[in-house]
């Protein structure tokens, strides 16, 4: 099978495709026939050593495809189903494994690709919703990179619970689309003060949440975007990681809460992963959840993928396609 293998650790040259033995499924195991792949930042620290892996290893963790051989002891699943996952051992590759556990059937009317682009930036924006600080009515949330792909689904999911949602974006178009999601203010950070503007926007008072996914450049101003009490979910870390910080900052700033949450934690038991990977789905079956995918790519192009990631110069979800 084609696959990309990194052999070092580095920039994107160190992305090289090869030929693979197709791997043979374990107790627990699906084999599946890869159809399309999610690119997620997270691949990236991987690829530059900052999260550590054995060397060589095939990048990736998000994919949909049909399902080829049952390992051992699998049960609930069958030849021919279409099935996605956010646990793909090395989904930049034709053919994948995946625990069972972590393996969810794709409901009819659901494209490969549009289930690769649903499960983890989906799953994200769920947890952070109604999880991590459980919208309402009435709160008002700061999402920054608001036309990335967890920004417009967290932004479709939180005006759904009511909320109203400021975004932060790069480019006036990134805004449309910001909007189109159902952002009720946009904030051009690159040239407004996003702080001087949430405060505007909000009578000084500043919102009850902030979802922060770019972390060293956005942290500080995220924490005087908030209310007294206020949390900072801080799960990402696209401009790089935050710098040390003195606790006593919460205090003085309004006793703020802060959490770095993970999609894992979220999906610990089957139960809650049925739950979220369910409602998801279900909601973009219906139409009730807008996905974007315009940006895909061949396998073989996966160092572009990520260099146009890394440069901010897409929206929404960056596919792979085998």
């Amino acid at each position: 099978m084609k696959a990309v293998q990194i052999h070092a650790t580095g920039g994107p040259e160190v992305l090289q495709q090869a030929e693979l033995p197709i791997p043979e499924p374990g107790p627990g195991q699906v084999l599946i026939r890869v159809e399309a792949i999610g690119v997620n930042f997270i691949e990236i620290y991987f690829r530059k050593g900052v999260y550590k892996a054995s060397l060589p290893f095939t990048p990736g963790s998000e994919a949909s495809g049909t399902v080829e051989e049952l390992g051992p002891g699998v049960t609930g699943f069958a030849a021919g189903d279409l099935v996605a996952s956010t646990s793909v051992l090395g989904s930049y590759a034709e053919y994948a494994l995946v625990p069972a556990a972590q393996l969810v059937k794709v409901p009819v009317g659901i494209t490969p690709e549009q289930a690769a682009a649903a499960m983890l930036q989906g799953m994200t924006a769920h947890y952070l919703a109604n999880s991590t600080f459980p919208l309402k009515a009435g709160d008002t949330a700061l999402v920054h990179a608001g036309a990335g792909g967890v920004g417009l689904l967290l932004t479709q999911i939180a005006t759904r619970l009511g909320a109203r949602v400021i975004t932060t974006v790069s480019t006036p178009a990134k805004a449309g689309l910001s909007r189109e999601a159902g952002a009720a203010a946009t904030i051009l950070y690159s040239q407004q003060d996003f702080v001087a503007e949430v405060k505007r926007l909000t009578n000084g008072k500043g919102v009850d949440v902030v979802y922060d996914s770019v972390g060293k450049n956005t942290f500080e101003g995220s924490l005087n975007c908030l209310r007294p009490r206020g949390l900072l979910a801080l799960f990402g870390a696209s401009s790089g990681p935050v710098p040390p910080f003195d606790l006593i900052q919460l205090s003085s700033k309004g006793s703020l809460f802060i959490t770095r949450p993970t999609l894992w934690h979220y999906v610990a038991t089957r139960a809650e992963l049925e739950k979220r990977a369910g409602d998801v789905l279900g909601w973009v079956a219906k139409g009730e959840l807008k996905l974007r995918t315009e940006f895909s790519y061949p396998l073989a192009e996966a160092a572009q993928a990520q260099i146009d990631m890394e440069a901010r110069k897409t929206t929404g979800k960056i596919l792979l396609t085998p």
